[in-house]
């Protein structure tokens, strides 16, 4: 592997690799590692240039950060794993399942999108909008530079095709909030593109793992066992 990602690793069983969205690091899903360490090896990863974990020289995209995560298995040696991603980290476990299944055992997606039409406007537009000033300040600024990576993973990626979906045949959870940025049409897109998902709605926001812990933790526990 090109660089070593950061992790933390705790508790003993069935692995259960947690990926986290973008801008932020393991540390979201504090409250996940410390409900689920008492049935599950619970694997929190920084993803690359998140957190702890470098950057690297190869591209910054979601497809790169997929084969990350397989070289991280690889490395650590995990045949197989349960697998949550929230967000951006929820696209990352798609992108993992589709070209990796043999790896996951079971999916939990929270809050994931197929393509950048699937975000509420009234969240998408700002972004597209810091996306272009950012590269007008670029030349100018390092910081800019380095804030357009992440802007970009939100206005270009993933990009996945609902049929392409059909191909993940492990058991699935969608699970989103209430007031999600995410369309509630295009989540229940995704669910209806799985030929073997479970839709869940719990009222929030975005951030239902981190806020409503106890229902999401709850509803992501009855669904692994």
């Amino acid at each position: 592997m090109e660089i070593n990602l950061n992790y933390v690793d705790v508790g003993r069983g069935l692995p259960l690799v947690l990926l986290h969205g973008n801008g932020e690091d393991l540390t979201y899903f504090t409250h996940q590692i410390e409900y689920f360490k008492h049935t599950y090896r619970v694997i929190a990863i920084d993803t690359r240039g998140h957190g702890k974990s470098p950057r690297g020289q190869v591209p910054f995209t979601i497809r790169q950060f997929a084969d990350d995560l397989y070289d991280f298995f690889q490395d650590h040696q995990i045949e197989k794993a349960h697998i949550l991603g929230f967000s951006d980290g929820g696209n990352i476990a798609m992108l993992f399942a589709l070209k990796y299944p043999q790896c996951v055992n079971r999916l939990i997606l929270n809050g994931s999108n197929l393509n950048p039409s699937g975000v509420k406007a009234i969240y998408q537009l700002p972004i597209t909008g810091i996306y272009k000033l950012l590269h007008l300040f670029a030349p100018i600024s390092k910081k800019a530079e380095q804030r357009i990576e992440l802007f970009e993973l939100m206005v270009n990626d993933p990009n996945v095709n609902p049929s392409e979906l059909a191909s993940i045949q492990v058991k699935t959870l969608v699970i989103v909030g209430t007031k999600d940025m995410i369309k509630k049409e295009h989540t229940e897109l995704i669910y209806a593109s799985l030929p073997n998902a479970f839709l869940e709605f719990i009222e929030g926001n975005h951030f239902i793992a981190n806020k409503e812990h106890e229902v999401f933790n709850k509803k992501v526990d009855e669904f692994l066992k």
